[in-house]
């Protein structure tokens, strides 16, 4: 039980020879505070794979939604648990590249960024799809094109993202209080609903809500199975504070609180807010079309509810928006000073920020609102199953690498802080397969889930072809680093 401790002792340093020296962690400012670090932590907990994907998943495969939360939150959680003891044993705004470039070598940190980059830009254009489509809930953007709302997304939190990792961290502190503030709102006014037994649009709150609509099962067990890609992506922002530990001080304090947080918020937040929603309504009653909790509060007839919900929901677009910006700046940031990606993507400005690598995944944002002007209906459904492929190989390579700081570990190479992944090595090779059993499932799913399934041959001859292309120029880097 020593391994799931909250204790954050102060580790003595391993040994010099064993310290990784990354030069992409050089001139960041330390700006990130503790209540910064804990509320990244929250917002990516919390994001539009719950508060927009949850509708269509609920209409899918009903209550049994919840245990495809709970079941892929334990995951979730092993992987930034991984991730929080890497960051003990040394921080860095390169994170997961720069752990793969220390225990796997240059290809390895390249693999695991671009895959990175893969989730974060396509999930820019699920997270300014769903921001558009959340405003064309008021009636004044109601004839407003959904790529133009799109595209004003973009180029606020863009703009913002730009100036500072100040700016950011009180932006993203913002960002998810008001979800945490609406979640637990929610969560009273739905107790209250469900105790009182009070009428939401002509329907009475209960179990009965379950057990005269099919039970937890309502279409059987494969359509919860077919779903956990879906509730995956929900789950893709819960690495950033691993990113984020480098540029605040006393990690070693911070984090390890933020991280063991997570599992609670997963269980009260997540599962709990998906339970409630199965008792207030039938599973019929919500749509892909409309956040669930919007749905509730429609029906309610409360004057102004839904609305303020819905700016609720548009503010989780906006951090998750706002998050990925940020991180994947520091990503390309970490690969363009080892010569894997672009060099324009390592320029830092006057504020400290990569704003190369901001711009660059903005760039596949635009491509978005492209995307968004030319099939709307499809637009999030689409970006979200390629998402899940980046996210995927993100969480397989955090767990590889945490499998070789392990073994190094054991062979008295490096030294494992007291604040460790519980269970290693076997925590680490179970989440590998849960990892792939999604794969599967997303081939199994038909449709847009397996088309994505097709796309990986395409994504490993592109990265394939990409290395040809930078390992030259790795090369001359390294050896002149040496």
């Amino acid at each position: 039980m020593s391994d799931l401790s909250d204790r954050t002792l102060t580790e003595a340093p391993a040994p010099a020879s064993s310290r990784h020296v990354d030069a992409g962690d050089e001139g960041y400012s330390k700006d990130l505070k503790s209540r910064h670090i804990n509320m990244i932590a929250i917002g990516g907990a919390i994001g539009t794979g719950l508060f927009l994907g949850a509708g269509g998943r609920l209409a899918g495969a009903g209550p049994s939604l919840a245990i495809a939360y709970a079941v892929c939150g334990v995951f979730a959680f092993f992987v930034v648990r991984a991730l929080g003891e890497l960051v003990l044993y040394r921080p860095s705004s390169g994170a997961f590249v720069s752990y793969a470039r220390e225990f796997m070598g240059e290809k390895g940190a390249y693999t695991a960024g671009w895959l990175y980059f893969l989730n974060w830009s396509t999930t820019t254009v699920a997270d300014i799809t769903a921001a558009a489509t959340y405003a064309h809930f008021w009636s004044m953007f109601t004839d407003v094109p959904q790529w133009v709302l799109a595209f004003i997304a973009l180029a606020v939190v863009l703009t913002a993202n730009l100036i500072s990792v100040k700016y950011f961290g009180e932006m993203e502190f913002w960002f998810s209080l008001v979800k945490v503030a609406a979640l637990v709102i929610f969560l009273i006014v739905g107790i209250w609903l469900v105790a009182t037994s009070h009428e939401i649009g002509g329907h009475t709150p209960g179990l009965s809500s379950i057990t005269d609509n099919g039970g937890i099962f309502p279409s059987g067990v494969l359509p919860m199975l077919l779903v956990v890609q879906g509730v995956v992506f929900a789950y893709a922002s819960v690495e950033l504070c691993g990113v984020a530990a480098g540029e605040t001080e006393n990690p070693e304090k911070i984090m390890p609180k933020a991280i063991n947080s997570i599992m609670w918020r997963v269980g009260l937040f997540y599962v709990g807010s998906v339970v409630l929603l199965a008792l207030l309504l039938p599973y019929t009653e919500y749509s892909s079309d409309q956040s669930p909790f919007v749905t509730v509060f429609d029906k309610l007839g409360v004057p102004g509810a839904a609305g303020v919900m819905n700016l609720v929901v548009l503010t989780a677009a906006l951090s998750s928006l706002n998050s990925g910006l940020y991180s994947t700046g520091r990503i390309l940031r970490s690969m363009a000073v080892s010569g894997s990606a672009p060099k324009f993507t390592g320029l830092m400005n006057k504020g400290k920020v990569p704003y190369g690598g901001v711009l660059f995944t903005a760039a596949f944002g635009v491509a978005g609102v492209g995307l968004n002007a030319w099939m709307p209906g499809e637009a999030f459904e689409i970006v979200l199953n390629l998402a899940s492929i980046g996210i995927l190989g993100t969480w397989a390579m955090v767990m590889i690498c945490s499998l070789f700081f392990w073994h190094r570990a054991k062979n008295g190479l490096v030294e494992r802080p007291s604040y460790r992944l519980p269970w290693a090595p076997y925590t680490q090779i179970v989440t590998l397969g849960f990892l792939v059993t999604v794969l599967v499932l997303m081939w199994s799913d038909g449709g847009v889930g397996r088309t994505t399934v097709m796309f990986l041959p395409a994504i490993a001859a592109a990265l394939v072809g990409g290395w040809f292309l930078v390992r030259g120029r790795v090369a001359e880097i390294a050896a002149s680093r040496d």
